[in-house]
């Protein structure tokens, strides 16, 4: 198994990279290149600074996951993270379902008493002709658009609409801050996997 050593910044999810190894603020972990920022731990009580820097992350994501991919030729889109794990273009298209999903979730919360989080087959999804015909950009515009409108909604609500909760299988009874923090890691968790690949590659090109 392949191992990085992150230095994990638990108030911003956000890791860069120096030659080959990761860093960030706070703790020294190692983890698999499965979770390349470690676990998800989020502020059970975020402050109005941290919930900014949370949903400022937002707007990033698409422009930093195009600033990868279209660095990496046509094949190396369909080359798995690790053995046994999604390609590139897998991932992107899981994003976009997730984000949805995420969304709808969110909105529930603020709409419903403590609702059930739906859950789905990501590992089943993964394999649909969706996954594997459709272009990467069609779930990056997806993306984009989707946190424009995420974003327009975070930034109307009021402090105590944060409180809110929904449940979820994985998670149990969670509040729409922490749904946020796991929003923003999620997608920064895949990127992290998708840069390990254009970085890996880019290495064996070097050494070639």
């Amino acid at each position: 198994m392949i191992f990085l050593v992150l230095q994990r910044n638990k108030r911003s999810f956000v890791p860069y990279m120096k030659g080959t190894m990761m860093y960030g603020g706070g703790k020294e972990v190692v983890v698999s290149i499965r979770y390349p920022l470690g676990s998800f731990e989020p502020l059970v009580e975020p402050t109005l600074e941290d919930r900014q820097k949370f949903m400022q992350q937002i707007p990033s994501i698409v422009p930093t996951l195009r600033q990868i991919i279209m660095k990496c030729p046509l094949s190396q889109l369909h080359m798995p993270y690790r053995e046994g794990g999604w390609s590139i273009q897998q991932i992107v298209h899981h994003l976009a379902d997730n984000d949805m999903n995420a969304y709808l979730r969110f909105k529930r919360a603020l709409t419903e008493d403590e609702p059930l989080a739906s859950s789905y087959r990501e590992d089943l999804w993964a394999e649909l002709s969706d996954y594997t015909e459709v272009p990467v950009e069609n779930s990056l515009s997806l993306l984009e658009t989707l946190h424009f409108r995420f974003l327009i909604l975070l930034k109307d609500l009021h402090p105590e609409d944060f409180k809110r909760t929904m449940r979820t299988q994985v998670l149990g009874s969670i509040t729409l801050d922490i749904a946020l923090q796991r929003f923003v890691w999620h997608n920064q968790h895949h990127i992290a996997q998708i840069r390990s690949i254009a970085n890996r590659e880019a290495v064996k090109l070097h050494k070639e």
